[in-house]
């Protein structure tokens, strides 16, 4: 029964420590425009001008079409990237305190047919 317990309370520290270090999935990507940023799936991201630092104002039909880059639970802000809670608690990815999303048409890895959609969409250098 010891052991068990001392297995389970390893595998929660090991969790833990894990997701309390979790990077900002993101990498550069090649495009038309040069190097952008992306997520781990390869797919550009993007600001909304209509946000403030530290404040997502892309919900409902918005956020469908321009899906946030969602933060794990026990991601930590680092370097240029920071955390910012959504009206619903979840957490997303920002840069330099904007927060980050990808487009829905956006089909392959260095797509960027987002940068400048309807004058508030912009794609974000590394």
């Amino acid at each position: 029964m010891k052991s068990a317990t001392m297995l389970i309370a390893f595998a929660i520290a090991s969790a833990a420590t894990t997701s309390a270090f979790a990077a900002p999935p993101v990498k550069a990507v090649k495009s038309t425009k040069g190097e952008v940023l992306a997520g781990e799936n390869g797919m550009t991201l993007y600001t909304f001008k209509k946000d403030k630092m530290g404040v997502s104002n892309c919900y409902d039909d918005c956020a469908k079409n321009w899906p946030p880059l969602m933060a794990a639970s026990g991601a930590k802000p680092e370097g240029a990237y920071s955390i910012v809670e959504r009206k619903d608690g979840s957490k997303q990815w920002a840069k330099d305190g904007m927060p980050l999303y990808f487009w829905v048409k956006d089909k392959k890895m260095g797509d960027i047919t987002g940068d400048g959609v309807g004058g508030n969409w912009d794609l974000v250098k590394p």
